[in-house]
């Protein structure tokens, strides 16, 4: 069998894309279990939420790094290549080595598809979390950090017996597969709670917190409420050992400083007590793409991927320690499957002008359509199809003195981040 290459294993998983997304672990636990079920006995930390996934996953991965463990860590999606999803101590995986774990999971997944009915495949989603899985165990990593794809009960993820499962935060999203309540969307995320584990929580709303607490008790496991980074450290040191107090002043921005408080929650969870200077250090080093991501001067563009109204509304937050009182001109792309309005209503009033775009993804929806759902007002609004054109027009509309915000998608993100010759796109 000649090697695939990094363009090879690409390719392959962008012809995955015409089967979509399916629920079901049958496909992927017949998928791992020919590729030797490098799942079982796997120390994990599985990562589930609506938002701060990717962040809090990467931000556990380092805090665990600094103390000495050699973590992989399975994060989505990516920005510019598929490469950045599977993480070996702290590094994407090398491009051969990436092609080869995709390389054998197909191989072995064409074997799965054999046995299947007629029209059914395994996913894209699937065969990269199989590749991961299988990469981490070829690489014996102390610790697999794992973020979950959509949901948590019928995710490809969930073959896990994690010891520490973390919800990041619930929202409503997607409510068409996962339910049109906190309570039913936090429900199927806790899923993946096993017994005897660790639930790691983030800032909840009551309902999902009463979830939660019912979780644990159903499946003799333990809660443990992430400490709020503004708190004032107790003089025993904080929960866990760790004060709350300095993770403050860990150089971190807005609400990165919530993930990374569930990061060293988790980490606590899995480790105890934590050595304060090592998490300063995994601190320096836990920047995530795409997320209060500041490139460039006069104006410096920020980059953030927040993608429903909770996400915005955090970002939002964070705006005023970031750019102040300067002008800031907001690039915003929206999928058809988010609630454009919800987050347009939170972001178009903080902005001095707003250029609408469309990401290069064929879910996302017309700069037309977001202005007929942008707030009533008197608002600069401006529409440009074409992102790269709207990110040129929102830097001349701010000035050597604002600021631009690229905001809605991480497509749009990612298209505009990453070189253009270079990145391998996905429509998922």
């Amino acid at each position: 069998m000649t090697p695939w290459s990094l363009d090879d294993a690409q390719d392959h998983l962008l012809s995955l894309e015409l089967f979509g997304m399916r629920f079901g672990l049958d496909r992927m636990q017949r998928l791992l279990a020919g590729l030797g079920s490098p799942e079982v006995g796997m120390r994990a930390v599985h990562v589930v939420g609506t938002n701060g996934k990717s962040s809090t996953a990467r931000m556990t991965s380092a805090i665990l790094e600094a103390h000495g463990l050699r973590t992989g860590a399975f994060v989505s999606p990516h920005l510019e290549s598929f490469v950045e999803r599977i993480r070996i101590g702290g590094e994407d995986l090398e491009p051969q080595a990436f092609a080869g774990a995709v390389q054998r999971a197909a191989t072995v997944a064409e074997e799965v598809e054999t046995a299947l009915e007629p029209g059914d495949r395994v996913t894209q989603f699937e065969l990269l979390t199989a590749a991961a899985l299988s990469e981490f165990a070829a690489r014996e990593v102390d610790v697999a950090v794992v973020e979950a794809g959509l949901g948590g009960r019928h995710d490809a993820t969930n073959v896990l017996s994690a010891e520490v499962v973390v919800l990041t935060s619930v929202g409503l999203e997607h409510t068409r597969w996962l339910g049109d309540s906190l309570e039913a969307i936090a429900r199927e995320k806790l899923a993946v709670v096993t017994d005897g584990s660790t639930l790691v929580v983030g800032r909840l709303e009551s309902e999902a917190m009463a979830e939660a607490e019912a979780t644990v008790t159903r499946r003799s496991a333990r809660l443990v409420e992430a400490a709020e980074p503004v708190e004032e450290a107790r003089p025993d040191g904080g929960r866990g050992g760790l004060a709350a107090g300095p993770l403050a002043d860990l150089g971190l921005s807005g609400y990165q400083r919530e993930n990374f408080a569930v990061a060293v929650a988790a980490s606590e969870a899995l480790l105890g007590v934590l050595d304060p200077e090592r998490v300063a250090v995994a601190a320096a080093h836990a920047r995530v793409p795409g997320r209060l991501q500041t490139v460039g001067a006069d104006p410096p563009v920020i980059f953030d991927g927040a993608h429903n109204p909770a996400g915005v509304a955090a970002l939002v937050a964070a705006l005023d320690e970031l750019v102040g009182d300067a002008p800031l001109v907001c690039v915003i792309s929206v999928l058809d499957d988010k609630d454009a309005a919800g987050m347009l209503a939170r972001l178009v009033p903080r902005c001095t002008a707003t250029v609408l775009t469309r990401a290069g993804n064929p879910r996302a929806l017309d700069p037309a359509a977001l202005e007929r759902l942008a707030p009533p007002g008197d608002r600069d609004l401006r529409t440009e199809p074409d992102s790269r054109r709207a990110l040129t027009l929102a830097r001349q509309l701010a000035g050597a003195r604002g600021a631009v915000l690229v905001t809605g998608s991480l497509h749009l993100v990612g298209e505009l981040l990453a070189d253009p010759d270079r990145r391998v796109a996905s429509s998922l």
